[in-house]
């Protein structure tokens, strides 16, 4: 070959042609693909695109920061040459339409080697993960997070801001709260203690608005651009007030792994509070209303409580009753002594009854009392005052209890009397051959229970005054029951299940608030009005007649029966509220507690665990508290039958036992009141 043959080329001029033959090839590709993929809006076609191969989701998804980093130093270590190759291909790909990205794919797997492919899957492994929370509409993210369990919730407020705003949300924490407090969630076994029901569909209405909201925004903004789940979580919605919830002021964290979540949390937590929250209005968001629940529960099941002790009675104590803020006991020294509850400080004490005090009640106005001295007095306990005496029974008065307008008395003298402050009647049943230790009204089905030491428990009908159903003992029949007690029945006790009641979709809702304070002595519809506290000397026990006979203002007249001409409509609204009748706990000097139903008068349960006979009964949703006459005190779980905890420390036999959600609470013939506080601090 000649020397003129060869062409000597400068330095560079290779380089040189060889740029200006690639940017001659891919000058005219990304001229022509570059805006579309960067301005998509421009480039509208007819049909919708899901949330994956939307343009503008492609457009703006957001590169890993510290992948990006490492690239970058894996990149300045290659020659610039190399560099700008690399670059090249990247922009190719990047402009290249979803088409020929494809074939572009092919092209490059299909000459990867085994180890090449391994570890283009763990890189897919990662990016392949969908940030469905910003990708979806808001209302379907809460509606997915609202399956989550709360330690999911908790983890999943961990992993972005956005993610917290949603997880934190008023929305999934009222499920979370409407799924476990006061009944036993389906999915995970777990109940939490009492928060009123009614309160709960009232912020669910608001929910629901707000919801309904959202969806119509995102509707009227699908086409220009979604609304994201961030602006939805931002809008949020009513808080939970303080003063509507029966939760402390605590906000403890729901688990520990959202300690270092919370402390980041607060900051923006005091501004979603005050949101759309009237001025002066204290609030507090569903999820520390969930973490406290959950922290109550949890003393409850682990057996964690603060002790206080009350002394002051000169005698054994035979009754209480407690709320959140005072303790009220009755004692064999004819006296009752009003308490706070929280710093165990003597308030008042209430004399008038001249022998001892065997039962009391009190809602937010008034106190009742029974006493061995046939009478039943009536106090304005927060002054002290004796407002009315009732009299009529023929022996001491030994139990009581009262709603919304009756007032049922058991005696020793073997009758119930049963008061109407509305209208001033009364009447008597009478059925039971020895002394009425225990009556119960259970309002939504107007039916009355009551235990005798004759053994037997009765169901009475408070329209028609007559005994439905005697439970064990010797029954109507006079045929021994073996499932009964055999020993004198000390209480009774209405109980809602409320894995039973959710099956039972014919139960007016109204019914659920009424249901609430058979759960909880401490909540009872407050009576209003002179008329439920009225005043008059004795009054006489007359047979029923046909016909109510009206007596003076200062009276009570005596209430017939239900006539047999009774309005259909009446009848139709009887048979409805007994359509599903409440389980009945009773316990006996036989050393038992019983569980029934009501419907079917069979024993579905007996608790066996006291040596002793058992005088004092109380129950919730979830537990049931015992005391006996072996000194000890019980907690078992309702739905099992299982004896949780057994607390000791009297000194002599325990006669009656209060519970609320926190607390605990049991008096003793020693004269001293031991409270078990299972609350947050």
């Amino acid at each position: 070959m000649s020397g003129s043959d060869i062409s000597c080329s400068p330095p560079g001029v290779d380089g040189e042609r060889q740029d200006k033959n690639v940017a001659a090839v891919l000058t005219p590709f990304l001229t022509r693909h570059i805006p579309q993929r960067l301005y998509p809006e421009s480039y509208k076609e007819s049909r919708n695109f899901c949330y994956r191969h939307h343009p503008a989701f492609k457009c703006k998804r957001q590169a890993d920061e510290t992948d990006m980093e490492q690239l970058q130093s894996q990149l300045d270590t290659l020659p610039q040459q190399d560099q700008q190759v690399i670059t090249h291909v990247w922009s190719i790909f990047s402009a290249a339409p979803a088409q020929e990205r494809n074939l572009i794919l092919k092209g490059i797997l299909s000459q990867c080697c085994s180890p090449q492919l391994s570890y283009v899957s763990s890189l897919l492994r990662e990016l392949i993960r969908i940030d469905f929370v910003s990708a979806l509409p808001p209302e379907i993210s809460y509606k997915i997070l609202c399956y989550l369990d709360a330690s999911s919730l908790c983890k999943a407020a961990q992993v972005s801001k956005n993610w917290r705003k949603l997880a934190d949300d008023d929305t999934v924490w009222h499920r979370m709260c409407e799924q476990h407090i006061d009944r036993k969630c389906t999915k995970c076994g777990w109940g939490l203690p009492l928060l009123e029901r009614r309160r709960l569909r009232e912020c669910k209405k608001d929910i629901e608005k707000r919801m309904e909201n959202l969806s119509q925004q995102h509707a009227s903004t699908h086409g220009s651009g979604s609304l994201t789940p961030t602006d939805a979580a931002s809008a949020n919605g009513k808080k939970r007030s303080i003063d509507e919830s029966n939760a402390s002021d605590s906000e403890e964290t729901v688990s520990e792994d959202t300690q270092t979540s919370k402390r980041t949390r607060n900051s923006d937590m005091s501004t979603l509070t005050t949101q759309n929250v009237p001025a002066g209005r204290l609030t507090r968001p569903w999820k520390d209303v969930y973490s406290e629940r959950l922290k109550v529960e949890q003393n409850w099941r682990r057996g964690r409580y603060k002790l206080k002790v009350f002394n002051g009675h000169t005698d054994g104590i035979m009754c209480l009753q407690f709320d959140h803020s005072v303790l009220i006991t009755g004692s064999y020294d004819t006296t009752v002594r009003v308490w706070d509850i929280e710093t165990g400080k003597l308030l008042r004490i209430l004399s008038g009854h001249v022998r001892g005090v065997r039962a009391l009640m009190f809602d937010d106005s008034k106190l009742v009392t029974g006493s061995m001295d046939r009478t039943i007095r009536i106090w304005n306990y927060k002054t002290g005052e004796c407002v009315s005496t009732l009299r009529g029974h023929a022996d001491g008065v030994l139990s009581l209890h009262f709603d919304a307008t009756l007032l049922a008395s058991g005696s020793a003298d073997s009758t119930i009397r049963v008061w109407n402050f509305k209208d001033k009647s009364f009447f008597t049943l009478r059925g039971h051959t020895d002394w009425v230790n225990a009556v119960n009204i259970h309002s939504p089905s107007r039916i009355l229970f009551s235990a005798s030491d004759d053994t037997t428990v009765r169901m009475w009908d408070l329209d028609t005054h007559e005994c439905l159903r005697v439970f064990n003992g010797a029954g109507m029949s006079g045929v021994s029951n073996d499932q009964g007690h055999f020993g004198q029945v000390q209480c009774v006790l209405p109980v809602i299940l409320r894995d039973e009641e959710e099956d039972d979709n014919e139960v007016a809702e109204d019914d659920d608030d009424v249901n609430e304070q058979y759960h909880h002595h401490h909540h009872y519809q407050p009576l209003s009005g002179n008329q439920l506290v009225p005043e008059g000397g004795e009054y006489r026990e007359q047979e029923p007649a046909l016909s109510s006979t009206h007596v003076s203002d200062d009276e009570f007249s005596v209430h017939s029966p239900s006539s047999p001409s009774m309005s259909r409509a009446v009848i139709r609204d009887r048979n409805r509220r007994r359509r599903k009748l409440p389980h009945i706990l009773t316990s006996s000097l036989d050393n038992t507690i019983k569980l029934w139903d009501a419907n079917t008068g069979e024993c579905t349960k007996t608790l066996f665990g006291h040596v002793e006979g058992v005088w004092g009964l109380a129950a919730d949703t979830f537990r049931i508290v015992s005391g006996a006459h072996d000194r000890l005190v019980k907690v078992w779980d309702i739905q099992s039958g299982r004896c949780l905890h057994t607390f000791s420390g009297h000194s002599a036999p325990v006669a009656c036992v209060g519970l609320s959600d926190s607390r605990l609470a049991s008096g003793s013939d020693d004269g001293e009141v031991r409270v078990y506080s299972f609350g947050v601090e």
